[in-house]
């Protein structure tokens, strides 16, 4: 809209013009505020995702640890029975 026309309107017309800029400024307010909390939501699971993703190799370690001492108890007891 042009200055001409904002000149020619009435008082109602534009606080009706404000008035629907107020409501899509707070629209837009809110849309923002939205896609940040999903934002903030993303990162969040990216940063947990690393956590989970090195938990879980320090798991396998555990395992893998696990399972050479089982190894080891079962070669034991097969060398005093075998012996």
């Amino acid at each position: 809209m042009t200055d001409r026309e904002l000149r020619k309107l009435s008082r109602a017309g534009l606080l009706e013009i404000l008035l629907t800029q107020s409501r899509e400024i707070e629209r837009l307010k809110s849309e923002v505020e939205e896609l940040n909390e999903r934002l903030d939501d993303r990162d969040m699971i990216m940063s947990h995702s690393g956590s989970i993703a090195e938990a879980s190799l320090r798991i396998n370690g555990v395992f893998e640890a696990a399972q050479r001492a089982a190894d080891q108890y079962v070669n034991s007891v097969r060398y005093r029975f075998s012996a």
